[in-house]
């Protein structure tokens, strides 16, 4: 069976398809940088666009609802791989701690999501407001560290890495949040089995 394909999954593949586009012209000087920095800051303007779309136009689909967010990581976890490759001293070292955050934190809520999906309880790991503050933080953070150009006086650079810091420091607190919410059916799923009555939830699968 073919996946429902409409205007909010197409802007998500096309999405997809510009990381490899974004990874060449990266490593092109100073300019494949502000480049790459545009496409970055489409793609963020794209992932909002096909949100808004997808209710606008109610054309929501279980096919794009599951792309959507895996699209979302990749872009910005190619991203985060390109900055740590590019920098290095004080600002490298807060740049690489922070890429490991917030890379660190989707792989572990990606997995506290799946163990919530087989209780029949993924919506207690629902997205939080501090979570899409996170998103917004962080896309302009990386934006700023790709484009590298100073608006008069101001170092955009320097903006970058604080903003990164601080969409880390968001990070771990949405994290936290996910984790509290999780952590009855995480340590006693049986117990929580039993409170819930999901008969179909199996812990060895």
């Amino acid at each position: 069976m073919r996946p429902e394909m409409n205007i909010p999954t197409i802007l998500t593949l096309g999405r997809m398809a510009m990381i490899p586009l974004f990874v060449v012209i990266f490593f092109f000087g100073e300019w494949g940088r502000q480049v790459a920095a545009i496409l970055f800051l489409i793609a963020g303007l794209t992932d909002w666009l096909d949100g808004y779309l997808a209710r606008k136009l109610d054309q929501t689909s279980p096919f794009g609802a599951f792309l959507d967010p895996v699209a979302d990581k990749l872009i910005v976890g190619v991203a985060l791989v390109l900055l740590v490759h590019a920098h290095e001293g004080l600002y490298g070292a807060v740049v690489a701690i922070s890429a490991a955050i917030i890379i660190g934190r989707e792989i572990a809520i990606s997995a506290v999501r799946e163990w919530m999906a087989l209780l029949g309880a993924r919506q207690r790991v629902a997205v939080v407001a501090v979570a899409k503050i996170k998103t917004i933080v962080q896309v302009i953070a990386i934006f700023l560290l790709l484009y590298k150009v100073n608006i008069g006086p101001v170092s955009t650079y320097d903006i970058g890495v604080l903003g990164l810091f601080a969409a880390a420091a968001l990070t771990l607190w949405s994290m936290a949040i996910y984790l509290r919410a999780a952590w009855p059916a995480i340590v006693n799923p049986a117990a929580y089995r039993e409170a819930h009555g999901d008969d179909n939830f199996d812990p060895g699968a």
